[in-house]
């Protein structure tokens, strides 16, 4: 092989390991980035053998994994959700994966506050106790629709029929202390703002922008239920899950667009369902927990929640306007 033939190959070479080493590189980064994005995992081995949890929303996403895990510690699930039908298939799937048959399905429409009604009642018959209230069910950017009550859909569904919920279990809650409340937030609410003029949207609509407000009504809620919980023995905290490959988002406009451009570049990045229901599962079951009250939850840990969150006043304003709101509904 003449000098020439050598240097060609050698280049060749060098090019090839070049290339390799790219690929090498860009493989494992990828893979680091992934691991971050998947956020925490729950640690706890925490059993809940004759305990009773609720989650609102959990046929499918990051309830549905929520359901199972908690399910496989042994505990009673009530799978309480809109569409009984697609709760039952959901419910065989937790039943299967836990091993545990004491799976309760139960119908509730949070757009509707007459069926949150409906619903706490036959918990409060029902149950003899519920250690767990997961505030898990949601709507993403839908267009301008209303609630059966007239409300905003974002901010009825995710905000006030969770409130409404939540307070009619809690003399229930609280004869089961120590118990949890979990209230599913999303780190939009960082940009979210509360427009207590105009709470229903009807002068300028923005589903973004009621989505955000609706997630931030989710963490207000959580600060100033904590502060009346206190000394009950029952805590509350809210929580982003993270950024979920989940049903979430199927009323976001253009979606379509979306799914077809962006989806295969997007999907990689994206949590799990199951990864996404880890801090639903850190918040339910760490020991540490026990007395940690009105905090903000990110990848299990424990995170700062926007400055708007932080407004004693408007968390008290927001809960005053929610009781008016649900009682107006009730004539």
């Amino acid at each position: 092989m003449d000098l020439a033939c050598i240097e060609v190959t050698m280049a060749l070479v060098v090019q090839h390991k070049v290339l390799i080493s790219s690929v090498v590189g860009s493989v494992i980064g990828f893979a680091l980035l992934r691991r971050h994005l998947a956020g925490g995992v729950c640690v706890s081995k925490k059993r809940l053998d004759g305990k009773t949890v609720i989650i609102t929303g959990c046929n499918t996403g990051i309830g549905l994994e929520t359901a199972k895990e908690l399910s496989a510690r042994g505990a009673r699930v009530v799978m309480a959700c809109r569409d009984v039908k697609k709760a039952t298939e959901a419910a065989e799937t937790v039943k299967t994966f836990s091993g545990n048959t004491d799976v309760s399905i139960q119908r509730l429409d949070l757009a509707s506050l007459e069926s949150v009604r409906k619903f706490a009642e036959r918990m409060n018959e029902k149950e003899e106790r519920i250690d767990i209230l997961i505030n898990n069910a949601g709507v993403m950017m839908c267009p301008k629709w209303k609630s059966e009550d007239g409300y905003e859909m974002q901010f009825a569904v995710n905000h006030l029929g969770h409130f409404l919920l939540t307070n009619l279990l809690l003399d229930r809650m609280k004869k089961s202390a120590p118990a949890r409340i979990i209230n599913v937030s999303s780190s939009a609410h960082y940009r979210g703002k509360i427009n207590f003029d105009d709470i229903n949207s009807d002068k300028d609509y923005s589903s973004m922008a009621a989505y955000a407000q609706s997630k931030l009504a989710n963490v207000l809620f959580t600060k100033e239920l904590s502060k009346r919980l206190q000394g009950t023995g029952v805590t509350t905290n809210a929580l982003h899950p993270g950024v979920v490959n989940t049903e979430l988002p199927r009323h976001v406009q253009a979606r379509i667009t979306i799914i077809f451009l962006l989806g295969p570049i997007i999907k990689p990045f994206l949590k799990t369902p199951l990864q996404g229901a880890q801090t639903n599962l850190h918040c339910a079951l760490d020991e540490n927990l026990d007395n940690v009250s009105g905090k903000y939850f990110s990848d299990c840990a424990e995170k700062g929640p926007s400055k708007a969150a932080l407004v004693d006043e408007d968390a008290k304003r927001l809960w005053q306007l929610s009781e008016e709101m649900v009682a107006n509904a009730s004539k």
